[in-house]
């Protein structure tokens, strides 16, 4: 076998024997529910059962185990990729014949053991769930679930229909429909883990010491006497619950995720039924989600794509990884401090330099605060908190930023300043070490030219607030060496963020491919479509917020600044910038309107104190028409769209070189709905033929900025990923 080991070994303490199943998949670093482990389960369990009919009583009981680091990773993602509706038929007899299996071990009468190694999750926990009795090394590094939510799918191998029996339907919904992940002592706690043991070594033993001293099992649902906690579907408060649990949902996933939707259904509906129906039920919503797209761009993204980028897939070179020492900062302000932060809590040595040293304290207090609700909620000592803390020195004195190995500037996006930052704080660096601009649009290359090393030069590019965003693009300048990238990608993986590596250019890629998504909104506002229309469009396409509103968060007049700052680019070049009708707009509401942004008092909203904000009610009459033709789709395609095609141009430019970067990138950087699996994966999930028609379509009525040129055109169809 390949997947799969079967042995019979010696039971504790009598003359009985103990069936040993060791999941075991060859060339592969751990477990997974491949085509060949489903066929091998299907004979393995042939065998259990001939052993149990041959040996009868001296068959004593059967332990799970596996040969890996971990215990089960799941589902083979690969295979799920390749599938489409027309498979769904299919899938569901797999499905049923994996859970056939599953129930034909748990139901021979004698107790099975689960022996936990180390990971098992999604399919994987599914696994674990076959047994009686589960026994874990306590390792709080282990972790246990089922995400499948966050991939688009649900648990369909058992998972829902025994977490909802075994944790009731309210206690489930956390783990089933959220996806949440938990330790060994947490399981033990939930009651999903019955034992602990110290390590790997004592998983055997106990499940042999327990496999001797019950000699029978069954599982709780199958027990004449079992009752689900905390009462099914037709209790009152129940059922009170989860009359409101469908709407809950649709708020939050718009209607765009039918995952924890399927997954709902499938809890309420297994709760009101056998436990065999249940598994069914469970079955036919798992096929129809795995055979459909959503799950097919999620997988894509946030299991293939992220591992792409965690494994090192855009580090350049093969140079040593980089531990960072000591990191200084220009500039305490909002995105300085929020680096500060970053840095100190994951132990790295950190000097905060402003030009003064209020303000460097003003930085360092920052870092208090987010601390100290820490230390409020329980979530932090108040040891550990001090600790944080003193790995931040404040200062106006560059001389405090010797030997630091990198050095940020986080300062105001303008040229000059952040040329006199870089002259004045770069010769501290220690031996061997680099520069980095956190700019946000202003071209690597150029900044470079302040540095007397450019080639090791570049930039890191943090988003805001930098506590909470995970990504950071990581810029590489036309001088910057393969060296430097990867010593700045490792820094950012140290931070335990997400790194994306593109090339230089103005903008960048998230800087450049937001800027077409608020500044398509301003436009549609432009052509009288009404505001609140475009703004619903957008969350309902699964936006995280409209694009005026995210103008009015970023400022309209950092928008204008950077308008201005791109004609003045031009004409040094002896060009003329056109601003896009959105930009024009923009630079209306600024210079002629006075509406600066939430920051200066309002923009495309008022902000009254103590009340929610809401639209300017000048904007009705000063752009609205009432004559305009619009519709959701049409303003949802137009927003969706343009960050594509945008996205599409960087890759054909070499802005971006993967498409890995690029959904990664769209998606935790400028908020790409999720359910598309990002900028590229909705090209390639809409079908690339598709796409181009509807695109040019689009372009027919909208101009320029929907045009795809054929060089376009093809890095869209050679970037296509295969499975």
């Amino acid at each position: 076998m390949q997947t799969i080991r079967y042995e019979l070994i010696p039971a504790q303490g009598t003359n009985g024997e103990v069936a040993v199943i060791t999941f075991d998949e060859t060339n592969s670093p751990v477990n997974t529910m491949c085509r060949q482990w489903q066929q091998e389960l299907g004979e393995v369990t042939a065998w259990v059962a001939a052993d149990r009919e041959r040996l009868g009583a001296a068959l004593k009981g059967i332990v799970l185990a596996s040969a890996k680091t971990s215990f089960f990773a799941g589902a083979d993602l690969k295979a799920t990729m390749r599938l489409t509706p027309a498979d769904a038929p299919n899938a569901f007899g797999e499905i049923e014949r994996m859970k056939k299996h599953f129930r034909t071990l748990e139901t021979l009468g004698i107790p099975v053991v689960a022996c936990l190694n180390g990971a098992a999750l999604g399919g994987g926990w599914e696994v674990a769930l076959v047994a009686h009795y589960r026994i874990a090394v306590a390792d709080p590094k282990i972790q246990f679930g089922l995400p499948e939510v966050t991939l688009g799918l649900m648990p369909g191998a058992t998972g829902v229909t025994k977490m909802t029996r075994l944790l009731g339907l309210m206690g489930a919904q956390p783990y089933v429909l959220e996806g949440k992940l938990f330790n060994p002592a947490e399981a033990l706690e939930l009651q999903l883990v019955h034992e602990l043991v110290a390590t790997r070594d004592q998983l055997l033993p106990a499940a042999l010491a327990h496999i001797a001293t019950h000699p029978h099992a069954v599982q709780p649902w199958d027990d004449k006497n079992y009752k689900m906690p905390g009462g099914t579907p037709a209790n009152p408060k129940i059922a009170g619950a989860l009359t409101v649990a469908p709407a809950m949902l649709k708020k939050t996933t718009r209607g765009r995720y039918p995952a924890p939707e399927a997954a709902l259904a499938a809890m309420v509906e297994g709760a009101m039924v056998d436990y065999d129906t249940a598994l069914r039920i469970e079955s036919r919503y798992l096929a129809r989600l795995m055979t459909g797209p959503v799950a097919r761009n999620m997988i894509n993204t946030f299991f293939f794509d992220m591992n792409a980028i965690k494994s090192g897939k855009s580090r350049p070179g093969s140079a040593p990884r980089y531990k960072p020492q000591k990191v200084g900062i220009l500039g305490a302000g909002m995105m300085g401090a929020g680096i500060a932060w970053a840095q100190a809590s994951r132990g790295i040595a950190t000097v905060l330099k402003d030009v003064s040293a209020e303000k460097a304290e003003a930085g360092k207090a920052y870092s208090a605060r987010l601390t100290q609700a820490r230390v409020d909620k329980g979530r932090m000592t108040a040891e550990a908190q001090q600790a944080l803390l003193s790995r931040i020195t404040p200062t106006a004195s560059a001389t405090d930023l010797a030997g630091c190995d990198l050095i940020i500037e986080a300062v105001f996006e303008s040229r000059d300043l952040k040329a006199k930052v870089t002259q004045e704080a770069e010769p501290q660096l220690a031996p061997g070490g680099f520069f980095a601009s956190n700019t946000s649009t202003l071209p690597i290359s150029g900044l470079a030219r302040a540095s007397s090393r450019p080639e090791k030069f570049v930039g890191i590019h943090f988003f805001s607030p930098v506590d909470k965003m995970k990504l950071v693009e990581i810029i590489r300048g036309q001088q910057t060496d393969d060296e430097t990238v990867a010593r700045a990608f490792d820094y950012v993986q140290a931070l335990g963020k997400v790194p994306i590596v593109v090339n230089d250019s103005r903008g960048f890629y998230t800087s450049r491919t937001f800027g077409t998504f608020v500044m398509e909104g301003a436009a549609m506002l432009g052509e009288g479509i009404p505001a609140a229309a475009i703004e619903n469009a957008a969350m309902q396409a699964g936006l995280p917020v409209g694009p005026l509103a995210v103008l009015d968060e970023t400022a309209l007049t950092l928008s204008v600044h950077v308008l201005d700052q791109t004609r003045a680019d031009y004409a040094a070049e002896g060009k003329t910038y056109t601003a896009t009708p959105g930009e024009l707009l923009v630079e209306r509401m600024v210079k002629e309107l006075k509406r600066p942004g939430r920051a200066g008092g309002g923009g495309f909203y008022d902000y009254p104190p103590g009340a929610k904000k809401h639209l300017w009610p000048e904007l009705k009459p000063l752009f609205e028409k009432p004559g305009v033709e619009w519709s959701v789709q049409e303003i949802q395609d137009r927003l969706l769209y343009r960050q594509a095609v945008e996205t599409a141009r960087c890759l054909a430019e070499g802005v971006l070189t993967s498409v890995h970067d690029a959904n990664i990138g769209s998606i935790f950087g400028i908020g790409f709905p999720a359910w598309t699996g990002g900028a590229m994966q909705f090209i390639y999930g809409t079908d690339v033929e598709t796409f181009l028609t509807r695109a040019d379509e689009l372009a027919a009525k909208y101009g320029s900025g929907f045009t795809l040129e054929t060089k376009v055109r093809d890095a869209i169809r050679e970037f296509q990923p295969r499975y």
